[in-house]
């Protein structure tokens, strides 16, 4: 978002940013430490603070520790609220990303109502920054409704914030494979996996080779989209690839890479 971007730019050189790239590397452990020094200094640029904590939410749920990311999260939206105030974007943004760490946990319902508050308030959004902000709630809610198997709903949000996207970015990522998870979920596993497919070329444009914060989710989707069509070889490979992804990005713990465990056990159930 351009708010961290031109604060981060103003504050050079500053360990902060040191913390954003070791987090766009991939370490996530050690771009945790990072920000969380950062944090305790209490620099006096309110924006350099913010991205700190920041960092910290986005590096603790990323290594799969979701209960604390929440935790986290309270803390990081505290100051934001306090600082900028509760209807500010990075305020809205906030929520949206602490509303997704609510799904990782299980705790569904209390994410789509988040979601769904977010999602309006961002409704007449012409700016970029802000219409980004509405269709990662977007993203969040269609999780959350995917996840109590209300596929058909999440399809339709998944499309029309596809529709509403010119340009790529990340959040369009995310879009597609909410998309092919809906339909995933409505055992339409051929769409399923034409999207996949487009989701994958995207990420590979997108990532460039790294593995991304979106690791393995292109395999998982594939993969329930081929085992649903029967290919059971190809299925299993993209699981298993997929369970690597994550074992190597994220850890054990993370939401995903137990989502690939269950794929597999799909293929070898007790």
């Amino acid at each position: 978002m351009k708010f961290f971007r031109s604060r981060v730019r103003r504050t050079q050189p500053s360990p902060v940013i040191r913390a954003a790239e070791l987090h766009q590397a991939g370490r996530y452990a050690e771009a945790e430490a990072q920000a969380r020094a950062v944090a305790r200094s209490r620099p006096d640029a309110r924006g350099e603070l913010l991205v700190a904590l920041t960092l910290v939410t986005v590096a603790t749920g990323a290594q799969g520790r979701h209960a604390e990311a929440v935790t986290a999260y309270d803390e990081a939206l505290s100051f934001c609220r306090e600082s900028f105030g509760p209807d500010h974007l990075q305020t809205l943004k906030l929520r949206s990303d602490r509303a997704q760490q609510l799904a990782s946990l299980g705790r569904y319902a209390e994410s789509e109502t988040e979601t769904e508050e977010i999602v309006r308030a961002t409704a007449d959004a012409t700016d970029e920054d802000t219409r980004l902000v509405a269709a990662a709630a977007t993203n969040g809610l269609a999780y959350a409704l995917n996840a109590q198997g209300h596929h058909v709903r999440a399809e339709a949000l998944a499309r029309d914030a596809l529709t509403r996207m010119t340009e790529t970015h990340r959040v369009r990522l995310v879009l597609q494979l909410a998309l092919a998870r809906s339909l995933n979920g409505q055992a339409r596993h051929g769409e399923a996996l034409a999207e996949a497919t487009t989701a994958g070329e995207l990420h590979r444009a997108l990532t460039e080779g790294r593995p991304g914060p979106e690791a393995g989710a292109v395999d998982l989707a594939a993969g329930t989209a081929l085992l649903g069509l029967g290919r059971v070889a190809e299925a299993r490979a993209r699981a298993d690839a997929g369970h690597a992804a994550c074992l190597a990005a994220f850890g054990p713990d993370h939401h995903r890479t137990q989502e690939a465990r269950e794929l597999q056990a799909r293929f070898d159930p007790a």
